[in-house]
């Protein structure tokens, strides 16, 4: 039995894929209506319209029913995931708990991984994390994962990947999450880029620029480059930047055109942003375009006045 924490588009289709590839699954939701609703139309159409849940989906309001598997995979949003350990003494000492969020926590400056890690020190701790839409997973079509583990994660890479769903493993958590985390922010950026009507030649360097950010930091927190080559940092960033079912990627464009956006809808980039500032100040690194997207999500600064400061930054060597 495979349990999931979460019944938002991200888990429902993990859900839905596991199933169909044979597992029983256990997804929990926290609002007993949707609970209800699930059972009664086995249909998301909140999160994921026009999916059904395979028959060996069960769903369950109360979590301590979702553990007790082969794994719980914990797909609520990173700024929820450290409430959501400390309300629930039932998400297991001693399992495997599978971060399915992106980010860096606003309160601790620390990724999922490690906040598991502190509220569950005797749990074995992993990010599934890359390139994915919900939509894609739960339709069956192709796509490719980094899960970050330490110490024997094979089975635990054969557990997760199904014929559609292919799983590549790396132990480098701290590049992976970062990655995952970063991209995000860049995706703002992006999405601010082309809702301003400044082009795809703008968009291109931004992307790159952006990605030489991430893996400043990356390297500067432990990281391997190279792993921000991969699935989790270059692979979800090309994913992020150039499709509007990105919600970072949505959220910029309606920046870029001076539009509100939908408050109900979760954007991870814009807490990252906020967290990330902060620990490139204690890093004494130097990140631009976070930096940017910070001041601007949080209305600090002008769309014209960030484009000035960006393109008026002294030459250099690339």
């Amino acid at each position: 039995m495979i349990g999931i924490v979460g019944a938002g588009a991200f888990g429902t289709a993990l859900a839905v894929a596991l199933a169909r590839a044979g597992h029983e699954v256990r997804l929990w939701a926290r609002d007993a209506e949707q609970v209800q609703a699930l059972r009664d139309t086995r249909r998301n159409d909140r999160a994921l319209p026009g999916v059904s849940l395979p028959e060996n989906v069960s769903i369950h309001a109360k979590i301590a029913e979702a553990t007790g598997g082969e794994a719980l995979l914990l797909a609520v949003p990173m700024q929820a995931l450290g409430a959501v350990l400390d309300r629930y003494p039932e998400i297991g000492p001693g399992e495997t708990l599978v971060a399915c969020c992106k980010g860096v926590d606003l309160a601790s400056l620390r990724g999922p991984v490690a906040l598991i890690r502190d509220r569950r020190p005797d749990a074995r701790a992993a990010i599934l994390t890359g390139p994915s839409f919900a939509v894609d997973i739960a339709k069956g079509l192709p796509t490719a994962l980094t899960l970050a583990v330490t110490g024997g994660g094979a089975q635990l890479q054969e557990l997760l990947s199904t014929p559609t769903l292919r799983l590549y493993r790396t132990d480098d958590i701290t590049g992976a999450e970062l990655g995952g985390a970063l991209k995000n922010v860049i995706a703002i950026a992006s999405g601010t880029v082309i809702g301003a009507g400044l082009g795809d030649s703008a968009r291109a360097a931004l992307m790159t620029r952006g990605y030489a950010e991430m893996v400043r930091l990356a390297v500067a927190m432990g990281a391997r480059p190279e792993t921000l080559a991969g699935l989790s940092g270059l692979g979800d960033l090309v994913l992020t930047c150039t499709s509007a079912q990105s919600r970072n990627f949505r959220y910029g464009c309606a920046l870029g055109r001076g539009e509100d956006f939908d408050p109900r809808v979760t954007v991870e980039g814009v807490a990252t942003a906020s967290a990330v500032v902060r620990l490139a100040a204690d890093l004494r690194l130097d990140m631009p375009v976070t930096t940017m997207v910070d001041a601007l999500a949080s209305g600090r600064i002008a769309l014209n006045d960030a484009i000035g400061r960006l393109m008026s930054r002294p030459l250099k060597q690339e």
